[in-house]
């Protein structure tokens, strides 16, 4: 989510180019105006800085300064692109390219690579794993998952320095990098898999860079032709490029200077993929007459958020540091940031999902909430909560939304539909654009009451019911747009991959929350050994994690919320410390350093289950094995060890669920869980208080569906005991 859904979705095109200036702050209006030499932007974390250069790359245009196909505007990512895309065209902008640095550079590849070195350009390789695994194997190397993924990412990082293989053990000895393996098999593997890349003419994503930066290089003709064509250069979040990136960027630039860059030093995170802020700190010493700017702004979180960001780059150390931008918010007065200590982490993901699930009862749009975490790994036992709290999640970086199959099925039929015009019947009684959509949505599973919970169906409809939106605001924008209209929005939306919103709360991590922001943030899992990282060592790898965390809280609008947890599972030793980033920040904490810590709670929340007597750790039942899987501590075994399960008893509960679920209108598995039900099949419960000592049956589900259940387990069919538990609900 960004801020660009908080604003009109379909702006009138300003009618001049002064209008364009029109909203600005003086800041950003300087921007915007500096349209020759070199520009530097340093700006904070919410403070408008796409608006900023977007409004500066329209104004040229409108103004008859810039000619739009002169200019290259990259970014990182295509979401970022398409973004930018968007907010150029409804600038009245269009024609400018906007693309990754990789997007960019195959195109340019891909044009010049007959004449540069004749014939076809080599395949390019989507995935490099399987080809590097095939490296290994032939260097007799052996590698597992994770060693092989780690292997895979460390020579990305050795290309994008510019690293050839056999330079590659002293390059990281000399930066004191922490490689995944010995240095001196990683160069092997790493020889191994460019020649395996020469064997097979394919091209990797780094080759991309590489290549387009070696014909530059050797073909003057050629460079040439590319600066003739691009007159204007504007690079967004500079802080993250790597030394292959600025290589290319100079040869692309040529003598010239113009040049605008946009970054935030504190917001460097990918420094593991070849990313360095020092080509940003670097800026005023290459260009002495560069025009700076700073955007401190923040208009984006409350005084609240900012105050907890701006205290924890208070902290901080080194050269990133030494120019880290001190926001000033421009909204209202919101609450606090809540701190809380959980027990162990399935305590930390049920507390979350309840509070999410009162935030949207309170009329926070599930769209507007996410749960963020340092590693992938952490997002299952919340994904389990969420579901058992019945709330909608989508998980980011899942397919991107105009490649969704219900989304291309929607727009064969809107475009049907539009072909058809008045000859369609369907539309017979169908007033005005939005009822229009709405009709032809029908027909593929669209209603106007969302299915409860979560999972596929209501994944369906929530992608179903964000184009119904989108024709709503279409039309509040561009009143007697027609159906035909709306399907060419879409299309330009497609091709520049600027999706509606779609409504779900977001798991993800802190690196793949960069650039987004939501109106309610839960940062979790915030540990000694998780944040920072365990294997975060020099200070600098402390630092870049403290800037993670700081861009973690900046993503948050109004409602801010972390917390920990003291175990890993429930009963086990409580040996865990909040992050150290923390200290001085939170209630009753002492910044490092001081005299002597602050005593008491302070206001940190420690919900009544993490202050009741803890019970010991979770074991097989089979084996004895300490169990710390959320699906093994609901079974009470380890996945692999026999069961002794019920199985008729099983399957009368299958039934009994979808039966349910469907009287509810809600997925089977916001009844129980199919771990639950195996659960309750092999402890055959028979009474209230032996259910509800199986994880997954909580006080709610217990109320509800207990009853039934006890009556399948006894032998019954449970269906008079869910009447009756209707009856009562």
């Amino acid at each position: 989510m960004t801020s660009a859904t908080h604003s009109t979705l379909f702006p009138q095109v300003p009618d001049s180019a002064d209008a364009i200036l029109d909203g600005l702050d003086p800041e950003q209006r300087e921007v915007a105006t500096a349209l020759q030499g070199p520009v530097c932007v340093l700006a904070g974390a919410g403070t408008g800085k796409t608006r900023a250069i977007t409004h500066r790359i329209a104004y040229g245009v409108r103004a008859g300064i810039v000619q739009p196909t002169s200019v290259l505007a990259v970014t990182f990512t295509n979401r970022a692109a398409g973004e930018m895309r968007g907010r150029l065209r409804q600038l009245g902008a269009g024609g400018v390219q906007a693309r990754t640095f990789h997007s960019a550079a195959l195109r340019q590849l891909q044009y010049f690579w007959p004449k540069a070195v004749g014939g076809d350009l080599p395949r390019l390789l989507e995935r490099k794993v399987q080809l590097v695994a095939e490296a290994a194997a032939r260097c007799n190397i052996r590698l597992d998952r994770n060693e092989l993924r780690d292997v895979t990412s460390e020579i990305e990082w050795a290309k994008v320095t510019q690293t050839v293989p056999a330079d590659y053990p002293a390059v990281v000895a000399k930066s004191q990098r922490d490689a995944p393996r010995d240095p001196a098999e990683i160069s092997q593997v790493y020889a191994m898999y460019e020649q395996l890349k020469r064997d097979r003419t394919v091209i990797d994503f780094e080759d991309v860079l590489l290549l387009t930066v070696g014909i530059l290089q050797d073909r003057h003709d050629i460079a040439d032709h590319v600066r003739r064509q691009y007159q204007h250069f504007v690079v967004d979040e500079y802080q993250d490029v790597s030394p292959l990136q600025q290589r290319l960027l100079d040869l692309w630039l040529g003598d010239r200077d113009n040049l605008c860059v946009v970054g935030d030093a504190s917001q460097t995170i990918y420094s593991f993929t070849g990313a360095t802020p020092d080509h940003l700190l670097n800026f005023r010493t290459r260009h002495p007459r560069a025009t700076v700017v700073k955007l401190v702004r923040d208009y984006r979180s409350t005084p609240q958020v900012v105050h907890l960001a701006n205290g924890l780059l208070g902290q901080a150390r080194g050269r990133a540091a030494e120019h880290r931008l001190e926001l000033v918010s421009q909204r209202e007065r919101g609450p606090e940031p809540a701190y809380t200590e959980y027990a162990d982490e399935p305590a930390e993901a049920e507390g979350t999902a309840r509070r999410i699930r009162d935030l949207i009862a309170a009329g926070v749009p599930a769209g507007e909430i996410a749960v963020l975490y340092r590693v992938n790994s952490q997002s299952e036992v919340y994904e389990q909560a969420l579901a058992d709290a019945g709330v909608p999640y989508q998980l980011r970086g899942a397919e991107r939304f105009f490649e969704r199959p219900e989304v291309r099925e929607a727009g064969v039929a809107l475009r049907g539909a539009a072909r058809a015009g008045g000859n369609d019947s369907l539309l017979d009684d169908a007033q005005g654009l939005p009822a229009e959509v709405r009709v032809v949505l029908s027909t593929k599973g669209w209603r106007s009451e969302p299915p409860a919970g979560s999972g596929a169906v209501r994944d369906r409809w929530e992608s179903l019911a964000a184009l119904v939106r989108l024709a709503e605001d279409f039309e509040r924008a561009r009143p007697g747009a027609t159906l035909s209209d709306l399907v060419a929005e879409l299309d330009e939306r497609a091709a520049a991959q600027h999706a509606p919103t779609v409504q779900g709360v977001t798991l993800a991590s802190l690196h793949s929350a960069k650039g987004l922001e939501w109106d309610a943030v839960f940062l979790v899992g915030l540990t000694e050994g998780m944040m920072p990282i365990t294997y975060a060592k020099t200070d600098e790898q402390i630092e870049e994690e403290r800037r993670l965390l700081y861009v973690g809280v900046t993503r948050a609008r109004f409602h801010l919320s972390l917390s920990w947890s003291l175990a890993r599972s429930p009963g086990g030793r409580s040996g865990r410390r909040p992050s150290r980033f923390l200290n001085g920040l939170r209630p009753g904490s002492a910044a490092l350093g001081s005299r002597s810590a602050a005593g008491g709670s302070g206001g940190i929340e420690r919900p009544a289950a993490a202050r009741r007597k803890r019970r010991g750790p979770a074991l097989c039942r089979v084996c004895g094995r300490t169990l710390t899987d959320a699906g093994e501590m609901k079974l009470m075994r380890c996945d692999d060890c026999p069961s002794d399960m019920d199985e008729a008893l099983y399957e009368r509960l299958r039934d009994w669920r979808a039966v349910r679920a469907q009287e509810i209108s809600q997925p089977a598995y916001c009844v129980f869980t199919d771990k639950t039900l195996m659960a309750i099949a092999e402890a055959v419960p028979g009474s209230e208080g032996e259910l509800a000592g199986i994880p997954g049956v909580g006080a709610r589900k217990l109320g509800r569906f207990g009853g039934a259940v006890l009556d399948i387990c006894a032998g019954g069919d449970g269906a008079e005991e869910s009447a009756e538990a209707d009856e009562e609900v």
